[in-house]
């Protein structure tokens, strides 16, 4: 296969370059003195499409951010920082971006919001699916039921189980097979494991995870054939009158009750 075009190379540079903040004139002037190694605002205009009198405030904001050296002389000469300094940078740039916005984050105060919410939603893709599931989970104070099937039980399951077991909450877990219970059991020792009724394994079944009585979450797993990876979707609801959470509560309320009692005997 033939390598790509250096026109190619130059655009898909600048364009990564932007996602950081980087002006259009900014991140191809900077990415045709990665090229020249030092030049002027001419060498630069000639090279690539930006226009010379808009080298000079490129290379100044450039400059700003410690990505440019300046040479006075006439012309003036810029000079980029090496390809291994630049990504250093842009990496410290990227956590304290992380960083920043984690702290807004965490002071944006939430809008009002009703007591209940009595829709059902919609959540497609394996990655979505469980991301809303381990959120559920980290929320979690009190309570939560897990039924799922071992492609679905990762590593970080098993550490936001752990973390959930760390702050006192009840976890039951169904569903999987003995193998992974023993596995289970040894990062996250009070974990109780009960049986279903009927093979959740069976028939494409994902994911059902009850939290707190008044969130719940069940996925199916689709197209288990695929060679894309795992193809998963799922519905949820929140709220102690939601529909979806009312059925399930009820249903594993019982089930729970039941298991209790069969296994004091």
């Amino acid at each position: 296969m033939a390598g790509k075009s250096t026109e190619q190379l130059e655009y898909e540079c600048a364009s990564l370059l932007k996602e950081f903040g980087f002006s259009e004139y900014e991140a191809h002037t900077f990415v045709s003195l990665l090229r020249l190694g030092t030049g002027t605002a001419k060498d630069v205009a000639t090279v690539s499409d930006v226009p010379r009198t808009r080298v000079y405030d490129a290379v100044d904001a450039l400059h700003e951010a410690g990505l440019v050296d300046i040479q006075h002389s006439s012309p003036k000469r810029f000079t980029p920082v090496s390809r291994e300094s630049t990504l250093r940078k842009l990496d410290i740039q990227r956590e304290n971006t992380i960083t920043e916005l984690g702290e807004l984050f965490h002071q944006l105060e939430p809008a009002d919001r009703q007591p209940e919410e009595f829709g059902v939603w919609t959540v497609t893709d394996h990655e979505a699916v469980t991301s809303r599931l381990l959120e559920f989970i980290d929320d979690a104070e009190d309570e939560l039921v897990y039924m799922t099937v071992d492609e679905l039980l990762t590593a970080e399951h098993l550490d936001h189980l752990e973390a959930a077991e760390e702050r006192g909450v009840d976890i039951y877990l169904a569903g999987i097979s003995e193998s992974v219970q023993a596995e289970i059991q040894e990062r996250v020792p009070t974990v109780e494991l009960f049986e279903t009724l009927w093979a959740w394994s069976d028939e494409g079944a994902g994911s059902l995870l009850i939290t707190d009585k008044r969130t719940a979450l069940v996925s199916v797993l689709v197209d288990r054939d695929t060679t894309d990876g795992i193809s998963e979707t799922g519905i949820w609801g929140t709220g102690h009158r939601n529909s979806l959470v009312v059925v399930l509560r009820a249903i594993f309320t019982w089930r729970l009750r039941a298991f209790a009692s069969e296994s004091s005997e």
